[in-house]
């Protein structure tokens, strides 16, 4: 998988592609549809199939001050666009020249001569250029003189309506990670580099990886039933993980601490996924350090129950 930027020039092997468009944050059902079809017409006409994702999210360009709300990482997007069978990730860094292009600027200049893509598939509710003045119609209008096809891809449905990444989002801020797998195709991971804590997990008999939360939206604080990787290994780690601002212990802070079952290896420094399975239980603030452990007791106890393959 080759990660291009928007600001460089496109390889030569890489023009005449065929672009899958869109934020595909997330990429759940709806955006593999959409990916899946550009894949299908680039090997169908023999040429580069490209997804094109933004960084940073527009709406963190417009609202700087807005909560956390990504659901994956360049890297991990990344990693699912290449088992999707892309030949390339382009990243659009939106900032202000970008959020000011106009809709034909964004077609001429930008798809048909700097990228020289020769399709685009977009989902219908795709918008680009300035206001948000291009959409699929407009997309397909400009495109047809310049040989660009343009294509859009419906929503896809569960028995509860069009699969989002809103949907995504509100399951994962009530805990329903059940639901979250289902519409993602996986669960909801976060990924980042382990850093060092107050160790207070040691002395008690749970040492946990500590990682920084950055721009991933926060789901429900509480323990869940996790799995784990470390990057660039194929094992798979069973545990238990808070999320949330440990209410035990002063000062309060805004982590990921997971506990994997039968691991002692020393993680710091080094890079992990942690997938959230089920949720067990709301953080609390226990009478005292001895409720606390036996309720972490439970918690694993739960937890291997629920990840064992009868679970």
């Amino acid at each position: 998988m080759i990660r291009l930027n928007s600001r460089s020039p496109v390889p030569d092997h890489l023009r005449g592609a065929i672009l899958a468009l869109g934020n595909f944050d997330g990429f759940h059902r709806g955006h593999q549809a959409v990916v899946g079809e550009a894949i299908r017409r680039a090997r169908e006409q023999g040429r580069p199939a490209i997804v094109a994702t933004f960084d940073p999210h527009p709406v963190r360009f417009f609202d700087p001050e807005a909560e956390p709300f990504r659901l994956t990482t360049l890297d991990q997007r990344e990693e699912f666009f290449a088992a999707a069978g892309a030949d390339a990730m382009l990243v659009i860094g939106f900032d202000t020249d970008i959020a000011n292009m106009s809709a034909q600027s964004w077609v001429v200049d930008g798809l048909h001569q700097h990228l020289g893509a020769a399709g685009v598939v977009t989902g219908e509710d795709f918008t680009f250029g300035k206001a948000r003045s291009g959409n699929p119609q407009v997309l397909r209008e400009l495109g047809a003189p310049l040989g660009l096809e343009a294509v859009t891809v419906g929503p896809v449905h569960d028995d509860t309506g069009p699969i989002s990444s809103s949907r995504i989002r509100e399951a994962l801020k009530a805990g329903e990670t059940e639901t979250a797998t289902a519409l993602l195709t996986r669960p909801f991971a976060i990924r980042g580099v382990v850093q060092h804590g107050d160790k207070v997990g040691r002395t008690i008999g749970f040492p946990t990886a500590n990682l920084p939360l950055d721009t991933y939206l926060r789901p429900r604080f509480g323990v869940y039933a996790v799995t784990g990787r470390i990057i660039g290994e194929d094992r798979l780690l069973q545990g238990a993980a808070n999320i949330g601002i440990r209410p035990q212990f002063d000062p309060p802070k805004e982590l990921l601490e997971p506990y994997f079952f039968d691991f002692s290896e020393d993680l710091y420094g080094r890079e992990i996924e942690v997938a959230f399975h089920h949720f067990l239980r709301p953080e609390a603030k226990f009478a005292s350090l001895d409720a606390l452990i036996e309720q972490m007791r439970k918690d694993c106890d739960r937890a291997r129950a629920l990840l064992s393959p009868q679970g």
